[in-house]
């Protein structure tokens, strides 16, 4: 099977790649991901969460694929928001008050978190957004949530948490597919793959 170019650092995302059998190098994109926000000066983008999570992923592939234009790109970002705030995403914590902060508000509430993934390959492109509906646990108490936030588990996660790992303790439900939330809609993207002609071997 030939080699795939994913156009992230994310190790979450590049070992549910490999572990369904791809081949995986990782490339960073090295975009500037605030010139997408909706408070961003001239933002050419959408603030709706799924085009701001496919323009970012699209972004993010483009700039791989133009330092390796014979190769197939995947590119991937995530955007959480509440589903009664859609035009105000939010994405990773910038510290640990703001971590804290938006864990008490998502506390005992539903909300949205959608990856956008761009598969390109030469002129071939397909971009598709997923989302899926998480609930946090209405118990949490406040220590908990400063204990977690110590940890840096979700610093760097849309929405403050990872619930691969300890962050199963903040989430009583989620509604759609967790691959997903773990970072990538795996099995559309292997769907989109064997489109392009991507076949197990």
């Amino acid at each position: 099977m030939q080699e795939l170019i994913l156009a992230s650092t994310s190790p979450y995302r590049r070992r549910m790649l490999q572990d369904a059998g791809l081949a995986v190098r990782c490339e960073a994109p090295e975009v500037d991901e605030r010139s997408f926000g909706h408070d961003a000066p001239d933002s050419p983008f959408e603030t709706a969460p799924e085009r701001l999570a496919t323009a970012l992923a699209r972004a993010k592939a483009q700039a791989v694929a133009a330092r390796f234009p014979e190769r197939w790109v995947l590119g991937a970002d995530q955007v959480a928001y509440d589903p009664e705030e859609p035009g105000a995403p939010f994405g990773k914590p910038e510290g640990p008050d703001d971590h804290l902060r938006r864990l008490r508000q998502l506390a005992g509430r539903e909300h949205r978190l959608v990856t956008g993934f761009a598969l390109l390959g030469g002129p071939r492109e397909h971009v598709e957004a997923v989302t899926t509906r998480l609930t946090f646990r209405s118990d949490l108490t406040d220590d908990e949530l400063r204990a977690y936030v110590a940890t840096g588990e979700g610093a760097g996660c849309a929405g403050g948490y990872a619930v691969e790992g300890r962050g199963a303790f903040l989430i009583e439900r989620i509604d759609g597919d967790l691959f997903n939330v773990i970072g990538l809609p795996l099995l559309q993207v292997i769907t989109a793959l064997r489109g392009a002609g991507w076949r197990f071997a």
